[in-house]
């Protein structure tokens, strides 16, 4: 399989110097995810910013040589053969759980459908017998899960990490590694970067968080509007419908907030910002 340059994505900065494909997701990258699933297909081509199912690539293989698959609404994500415009002369379909990765909220999408789908695992880190685990979860080496801690659904803890006491993970949510979630912190179907810190009494939903971020005490992210509808995020000059009924905040690299920081739904925190205690983040932070 080859990939080829994005097509429409328009990425919010969220990693300071690593492509799209470094993205974690899963306790894996996106890359490598990508690779996994087209698994031994010889003359496959991916756009960049695709993410294709396993299902997908499956019938696009089954087709006959050149093809492409495409969103419902058009897009380019993968075709079979070495002439594009060949293939788009045989165009297929993709089901929903395929699509381009435009945003970086889309990423939630993408960790949400592998890390639901997670088979059983050996667990090569220390879990305490007074932690309850309701799910299938992965945990890395190194990493312990302390007493009291609390995970309902599927979820991928990195090597190296402290989890807990007394946390509550909920599914399906994506730990890096060397990463500190603390005492009373609440996470919910969301990715935490590499050596991130998650500081007691948080709470985080529907996020992705970027990497070296810490949390100070008591950040807590928003994520539903009051009318129930589809957040909206600022890209540019333009508010973008996120297609998302929740979802709470995207916070680039090495982001610190100070304690008791309030985030509105669908704001952003650009790489290596920073904010004040007590402080309530109503726009983005660049």
């Amino acid at each position: 399989m080859t990939t080829h340059p994005a097509q429409v994505a328009d990425f919010w900065p969220l990693h300071q110097d690593s492509a799209i494909g470094e993205q974690l997701i899963a306790g894996s990258t996106l890359r490598d995810w990508q690779e996994q699933l087209a698994g031994e297909i010889q003359d496959g081509h991916l756009i960049e910013n695709a993410w294709v199912t396993g299902e997908d690539w499956q019938n696009l293989q089954a087709q006959p040589s050149p093809a492409a698959l495409k969103t419902n609404d058009g897009h380019l994500l993968a075709w079979t053969g070495n002439d594009q415009a060949a293939a788009l002369n045989h165009p297929l379909n993709s089901s929903e759980g395929s699509f381009l990765i435009c945003y970086p909220w889309d990423f939630i999408q993408v960790n949400e459908q592998l890390v639901s789908q997670l088979k059983s695992t050996p667990n090569e880190g220390e879990i305490s017998p007074a932690a309850h685990i309701d799910g299938i979860i992965s945990v890395g080496k190194g990493s312990r899960i302390l007493p009291g801690v609390v995970i309902e659904g599927n979820a991928v803890i990195g090597e190296n990490c402290k989890i807990g006491p007394n946390c509550y993970l909920r599914g399906s949510t994506t730990i890096g590694d060397n990463c500190h979630i603390g005492q009373a912190v609440e996470i919910k179907n969301s990715i935490v970067g590499h050596h991130s810190s998650i500081g007691h009494l948080s709470y985080v939903g529907d996020s992705v968080i970027g990497n070296h971020v810490n949390f100070g005490a008591g950040t807590i992210t928003s994520n539903l509007r009051h009318d129930g509808t589809n957040h909206r995020s600022q890209v540019r000059d333009e508010l973008i419908d996120t297609g998302r009924r929740k979802f709470g905040t995207i916070v680039g690299d090495g982001c610190h907030t100070g304690i008791l920081t309030a985030i509105y739904p669908g704001r952003k925190l650009g790489p290596n910002s920073q904010t004040l205690p007590n402080q309530t983040v109503k726009c983005d932070i660049t």
